[in-house]
């Protein structure tokens, strides 16, 4: 039995990595979704590819232009106005406006809100007047399915369409310059305070962090009519999934359950040893 133990401790975290790699994996199709008040009728659904999305609904980006954003600053204002660091390369994409696929299931109005999901559960949601009326300091939210250059520093992209664009497909906030001494289009932690209500804003513990709203590995887009009603720190579940609801209390993370599963491996594997 003390032999057999490692054995089903390291088949269980096989499992598991297969697991926390099926759920980061580049996306390819979206599921655009229009849902009742009550947060749970469907109204209207579509599936999309890439390769639709391209060919049938306007472009944001020219694959070579970078676009930005920023990341927590701890030392002086946190809200950096100035633009001075930090700054997150999100790579030379290009994409599809959150509002043209909201269109696709009988658009947005005032007061209803847009969710955008990620295949892990992840989600942040955007008011009407963020969708269909961007400051230009913040500009119109895109999904992408693009990159046709890496990012000069921080983390790698994948170049190419998705799924060589490996964190595809993306949200990306395409901000104009106006605000960056430099003339680049990055969509600041300042820009945030400016054209975000506060319940869309993101934060690295007490640290603003436009880094944070830019998901990836997108699979759901969900317009709810009236406002997202559930618990915003929660991930939401499938909607593929019929005895799923809408959100669904925070899981276990899998990186904590390999985690685990890798420390009793080790511990078996130890005790098993001592006792041979």
């Amino acid at each position: 039995m003390r032999t057999r133990l490692p054995w089903v401790l390291l088949a269980l975290l096989c499992v598991s990595m297969l697991a926390v790699a099926a759920a980061a994996a580049p996306t390819t199709e979206l599921h655009v979704v229009k849902i009742a008040p009550d947060g749970q009728t469907i109204l209207e659904e579509t599936t999309v590819d890439y390769r639709w999305m391209e060919a049938n609904l306007p472009v944001l980006g020219d694959g070579v232009t970078h676009y930005y954003h920023q990341g927590p600053v701890f030392e002086g204002d946190k809200w950096d106005p100035e633009e001075t660091t930090n700054f997150k390369d999100r790579g030379a994409v290009k994409g599809t406006d959150v509002r043209d696929l909201a269109e696709l299931v009988g658009g947005v109005e005032p007061g209803d809100e847009i969710m955008v999901r990620a295949a892990d559960g992840y989600h942040v949601e955007f008011a009407y007047q963020n969708v269909y009326t961007p400051d230009p300091r913040q500009g119109p939210i895109g999904i992408c399915w693009y990159n046709g250059a890496e990012t000069g520093a921080g983390e790698r992209q994948g170049c190419g369409y998705v799924p060589d664009y490996y964190t595809g497909m993306r949200l990306v906030f395409f901000a104009d310059n106006s605000t960056n001494a430099d003339g680049l289009h990055i969509y600041g932690n300042w820009d945030m305070h400016e054209t975000l209500p506060e319940s869309a804003q993101h934060f690295y513990d007490l640290y603003p962090s436009t880094g944070g709203l830019t998901v990836k590995w997108i699979d759901e887009v969900r317009v709810y009519t009236g406002g997202f009603h559930g618990e915003r720190g929660a991930l939401a579940g499938s909607l593929d999934d019929p005895a799923a609801e809408a959100t669904t209390d925070p899981a276990k993370a899998p990186l904590s359950l390999v985690a685990t599963l890798a420390a009793a491996l080790g511990a078996a594997t130890l005790r098993a040893r001592r006792g041979a």
